[in-house]
């Protein structure tokens, strides 16, 4: 029977528990680019190494104070339990890159939060310090966890800390917007785990793992968080190892008899375009329970295309598991497991005015499962009102598993978490999705700051740039598509070296699919090599960083046209 996770005063106390229950299990794996494993740590080993931080970061800084965590995968989960144990407030963030953009990101980060150290590796250290210098940060203590004698584990006291007490700062991706950061209590982490257990009826053995960034809400809140929760082992690889050879986060799953891996959209597309019919024949995928599709808009065509591809591993239709969630909402809102996936397929006419009709033939959508703790509203994003049964409109949320807000940003806040309904119903979250709930399923349709209307219709750039890349295999993973003015604008990235006659005929042909699928002529066109599509560091198309790209003659494009 499961536990209730809610009913733990904090997250350390119930991290504890499972420390004195199995002390010797293993709880974290880290695995190399050859799946070996690269780190192994126990339960016990885990809750030295976190009180031993702990301990030293009591010593150094008040409670409350905020700490940037810059790490690979299984050193940033045991600083940021270290933060938990502490009482100090986590702040994930991504390495700092090469690119500019993403070490201003991290400053930003670093800046907004007003932290007071930042924590990182032995192994990372120099490069972290010399971006802080670089960065007008320097004064920044910079201190290494993984040394030894770092902190003494016999000196820790367990921190005061409730429901109510802030755990972490996670900062949004920024896909429409610069990044905040959602306050995110004790009590947010434990009814978000416990809520995505039930609804998807994990098991209390599952093991979990993946590749999803650890300062990524999947990463952290979805998959590796819950593991420890429920009391079971969280295998981690890199991204980066993904993104190289997809096959091996499959490999790994089989490898470590991983039950519960998540990964958005693309990555099961990359893995449907470049694992090899040779390596899936290596591969037995049967104990695969919940391949958790989520973080960006689900492609019933990418679910559908997986699972006959990796059939002949033992991949079950059931296993698919699409959900939906957002940071602001500690993640997880919707899902629902043990099930083949539920797809509608609408008229698109309709849908381009905001209707949910089924039909015959048209747009196949993805459901997301039910929203088991959240109070769900449909509503017309301009008026307010709480729109009736078919009709599509901005997706509101109300219930434990939203977070506090953003971190000092009081008008965001209130804008963003504490939104009334035309008819004075107050307190709920203002999602910036558009979907409907249909037959007990979410299903989503688009951003409401990316939709495009032209001539009158509402338009769904992931629907075109999907659509572009299923008929043109030229093309690469990334596209974004945008409109200025009333001129729709296609950029998107290819694959490989062309001249320039191939990429103008490649061009003509875009157009022309865009016309015959959509209704609408492409105003201007950009092809671009790999990496000329701006994406969060969780992958999501940055489309109005495009799109004032574009508006420069800023995209360094291989053809424009």
């Amino acid at each position: 029977m499961m536990i209730d996770l809610t009913r733990r005063a904090n997250a350390v106390e119930l991290l504890r528990e499972h420390v004195d229950g199995h002390p010797e299990q293993d709880a974290l794996i880290w695995v190399g680019e050859d799946l070996a494993a690269v780190r192994r740590l126990s339960w016990a080993e885990v809750d030295t190494e976190a009180r031993a931080i702990a301990a030293r970061l009591g010593e150094l800084f008040p409670p409350g104070s905020r700490a940037l965590l810059l790490y690979p995968p299984v050193e940033f989960i045991v600083a940021f339990l270290g933060c938990l144990y502490a009482g100090v407030v986590a702040v994930p963030a991504p390495l700092p890159g090469r690119y500019p953009h993403e070490r201003r990101r991290v400053r930003g980060i670093a800046a907004d939060a007003d932290v007071s150290v930042v924590l990182t590796d032995t192994a990372n250290a120099g490069t972290v310090r010399e971006w802080a210098h670089a960065e007008g940060i320097g004064h920044l203590p910079v201190l290494t966890t993984d040394e030894d004698h770092f902190g003494d584990a016999s000196r820790w006291t367990a921190p005061r800390a409730d429901h109510d007490t802030i755990a972490l700062l996670q900062y949004t991706s920024g896909s429409t917007g610069d990044p905040k950061g959602v306050v995110v209590t004790h009590g947010n982490l434990l009814v978000n785990a416990h809520t995505m257990i039930t609804a998807l009826e994990i098991p209390a053995d599952t093991r979990f793992g993946g590749w999803a960034p650890h300062y990524h809400d999947m990463g952290l809140m979805a998959q590796t968080l819950p593991a420890l929760f429920l009391g079971t082992t969280c295998v981690l690889m890199s991204a980066t190892t993904f993104l190289k050879r997809p096959h091996q986060w499959l490999a790994m799953i089989d490898r470590y008899d991983i039950g519960w891996s998540a990964a958005p959209n693309f990555g099961y597309d990359l893995c449907c375009r470049r694992v090899t019919d040779e390596q899936i024949a290596g591969l037995d995928l049967s104990r695969w329970r919940y391949a958790v599709n989520g973080s960006e808009p689900v492609h019933v065509a990418t679910i559908t295309a997986f699972a006959e591809r990796f059939a002949a591993a033992g991949f079950r239709q059931e296993t698919a598991c699409p959900c939906y969630g957002l940071a602001e909402s500690t993640v997880f809102v919707s899902g629902t497991g043990s099930r083949p996936p539920k797809t509608t397929v609408i008229d698109p006419e309709r849908l381009a005015h905001n209707d949910f009709v089924p039909s015959s033939t048209g747009r196949a959508l993805a459901g997301n499962g039910a929203a088991p703790l959240s109070d769900v509203r449909v509503v017309d994003p301009g008026t307010r009102e709480v729109l009736p049964d078919g009709k599509v409109g901005e997706i509101w949320l109300r219930g434990p598993n939203v977070a506090r807000g953003y971190w000092r940003k009081p008008e965001a806040t209130a804008r963003t978490f504490l939104a009334e309904t035309a008819c004075g119903d107050p307190g709920f979250l203002r999602t910036g999705d558009l979907g409907t709930v249909h037959e007990g399923d979410l299903y989503i349709t688009g951003r409401l700051k990316d939709m495009m209307i032209v001539r009158g219709r509402n338009l769904y750039p992931q629907d075109i740039e999907h659509e572009l890349r299923a008929q043109h295999p030229e093309l690469g993973n990334v596209g974004a598509v945008f409109t200025v003015d009333t001129e729709l604008v296609v950029t998107h990235e290819v694959q490989g070296r062309q001249d320039e006659a191939a990429l103008r005929d490649l061009a003509q042909r875009m157009k022309q699919t865009v016309a015959r699928e959509f209704g609408v002529q492409v105003g201007g066109l950009a092809l671009l090599r790999r990496g000329g599509v701006r994406r969060t560091t969780s992958g999501k198309v940055m489309r109005s960083q495009m799109r004032e790209l574009f508006l420069q003659s800023d995209l360094d494009a291989e053809y424009q046209a």
